[in-house]
């Protein structure tokens, strides 16, 4: 492991404005001790979590035995298992990331916990569940994910505004991520009206990478020509990097987030989420080294965040002013034939139904444990 006295390629990123958060939660991680020697060894400062991960986490080794018993015991419904295990993760995480976010005023030292993938359709109970999570959990670090499907925008401004912390997940297109903004604008003005201090609401905005290259790949290798094969692996940075400039001109220059700030508001900041390159004739780091840029967050699985303190050549920010030339990348999509409106719904679908099918997977596991 890498020593956290040398200069390492996480801290050029920490450097450039870019907080490294692992993708990647589970209690044998947090017992060992790996969790608390890849914060002091590699630097990281926060984890996610998401369905996917917690399946793999609880339906491998003899970690959750002991508990599985106990819920058994006392007949626990499965749903109410699962989370009950979930949520203690995230408390111990917590935790241990405690001296980041005090050191840090609360933007890193996060640990994030989603709301039951099912719910995605459904604001009025993913609020609830949000509110719910928060309290059990009942950490000032924690953050709740919630899905940035459009019928849980409201969802993501009612949790903000009741001075809850949230990361917006599961977002593809620059026109849903400006809905996030704006849906977190509204949600920062509703809770200084309620109240709240806004100098405790952290959020963040996860923004998917590799998923788009994947599926616009898929559909260049279909197109067949020469102009096509040449914009490979182009549209997830590309992406992303209209992404930031949306957070520029969308919220940081948004008259109302003047006044905000004003008043103790965090910004939220961009999130690069889904950062391990699917094809392995790209570069293993490509989607780290090019977004690194003020405000934002990078969440790396391990094997990515390995890589990236192996190898990684960071170069300072590779955001600001990418906007035009991103856009001529996507001009380039268009123009080969590449339907943007419907890769972007097809990604957000399939991205919701492999958390519920995960999800699923996971319940049915516990279930026959219970």
């Amino acid at each position: 492991m890498t020593s956290s006295t040398s200069t390492t390629p996480v801290d050029a990123l920490s450097a450039a404005g870019t907080s490294v958060w692992l993708d990647d939660l589970s209690r044998d991680r947090i017992r060992s001790g790996n969790l608390a020697d890849l914060i002091a060894g590699s630097g990281i400062v926060g984890v996610t979590t998401n369905p996917a991960i917690f399946a793999a986490a609880m339906s491998q080794g003899t970690a959750y035995d002991d508990q599985i018993a106990e819920l058994k015991e006392a007949g626990a419904d499965v749903t109410d298992a699962v989370f009950a295990m979930a949520v203690d993760d995230v408390r111990n995480a917590c935790d241990i990331f405690a001296d980041t976010y005090d050191a840090t005023d609360g933007v890193d030292g996060r640990v994030s916990i989603e709301v039951d993938p099912r719910l995605a359709q459904d604001p009025a109970a993913t609020v609830r569940q949000a509110e719910e999570l928060a309290e059990r959990v009942g950490r000032p670090n924690v953050m709740i994910k919630i899905p940035a499907t459009e019928v849980c925008l409201p969802a993501i401004t009612e949790v903000l505004a009741k001075g809850i912390s949230v990361n917006v997940t599961l977002i593809f297109s620059v026109a849903r991520y400006r809905q996030v903004i704006a849906a977190f604008l509204d949600g920062i003005t509703a809770a200084r009206d309620n109240g709240h201090d806004l100098s405790t609401i952290h959020s963040v905005a996860s923004f998917f990478v590799s998923r788009v290259d994947t599926e616009i790949d898929r559909r260049l290798d279909g197109a067949g020509t020469p102009a096509a094969a040449a914009l490979k692996g182009k549209a997830g940075v590309a992406n992303a990097r209209l992404a930031y400039q949306a957070f520029t001109d969308d919220l940081l220059q948004d008259a109302r987030w003047a006044d905000l700030a004003a008043a103790g508001a965090h910004v939220q900041r961009p999130l690069w989420a889904s950062t391990s390159v699917k094809n392995p004739d790209y570069p293993d780091t490509l989607y780290v080294t090019g977004l690194v840029g003020p405000h934002t967050v990078n969440t790396m699985p391990e094997n990515t965040l390995t890589a990236t303190l192996d190898h990684a050549e960071v170069t300072g920010d590779t955001l600001s002013g990418t906007g035009d030339e991103a856009g001529r990348v996507f001009a380039d999509l268009v123009a080969t034939g590449i339907d943007l409106d419907d890769v972007f719904t097809v990604l957000e679908t399939e991205g919701v139904d492999k958390f519920v099918a995960s999800w699923q997977e996971l319940l049915d596991t516990i279930g026959e444990r219970l």
